[in-house]
């Protein structure tokens, strides 16, 4: 049998025989059930759980700011409100008693919108990290909560490090942000993690240029469409 690839992000529903080639897949959490976890981890793929630790998709609540994400429209959120931080939990916990074997944290980049609450995301990871115990975390750049982010997970996504969605289709990013995304990626090497790019590109050439750039960084790279739909 031929080796698991390491890792895909996973955003739709079903597709268990194609899930099953990869060691990890990142899933929502709503569209799968025990069922399906269990067969996809008796084949030896681990299922990860989205989680959002500063966006919330949900109905009005008291932790919400007023602001809203103008690309996927949710909603802002105080990461310090302790309600906030009670129902991320409450989601890690369901999802790993659903039968997922950990969890993926994302929108941890608020350091160039909401400075004031590193200090609270990082609080909020570690206790992830306690209810979680020994299960997978991989976490979604979350660069401005090194170097204490690398004390709780396993490993960090560096999502868009060469090529994005630019509004009006895929392409690299231009030569200034491509030299602020090495300089981070020269340093991740130092934290002892499992490193991974995922990038969005629609052309063979795209994807060869990004999947070589990060092999240049030690990241094995995966290649998206913008709504991970593919597989």
């Amino acid at each position: 049998m031929n080796a698991k690839a390491p890792i895909v992000f996973y955003y739709g529903a079903g597709r268990l025989d194609e899930l099953r080639h990869y060691r990890r897949v990142v899933l929502q959490p709503e569209f799968y059930r025990l069922a399906d976890l269990r067969l996809l981890r008796i084949d030896g793929t681990e299922p990860l759980a989205y989680l959002s630790l500063s966006e919330d998709q949900g109905p009005p609540a008291p932790w919400q700011r007023p602001e809203r994400n103008p690309d996927r429209g949710g909603a802002f959120v105080y990461a310090g409100h302790p309600e906030w931080s009670a129902h991320v939990v409450g989601q890690a916990r369901a999802a790993l008693e659903a039968g997922f074997a950990g969890l993926f944290l994302d929108t941890l980049n608020v350091e160039l919108t909401y400075p004031e609450d590193l200090p609270h995301l990082l609080r909020l990871v570690a206790t992830l990290r306690a209810a979680a115990g020994r299960a997978y975390i991989l976490a979604n750049r979350g660069f401005g909560l090194l170097p204490g982010l690398a004390e709780h997970v396993d490993g960090i996504l560096f999502e868009s490090f060469s090529a994005h969605w630019t509004g009006g289709g895929y392409g690299p990013w231009p030569a200034d942000i491509l030299a602020g995304h090495a300089r981070i990626a020269e340093d991740l090497p130092n934290y002892d993690l499992d490193l991974f790019a995922l990038d969005y590109a629609d052309t063979p050439g795209l994807a060869d240029f990004a999947r070589r750039r990060a092999a240049l960084f030690g990241m094995h790279c995966v290649i998206s469409d913008r709504a991970l739909s593919w597989i």
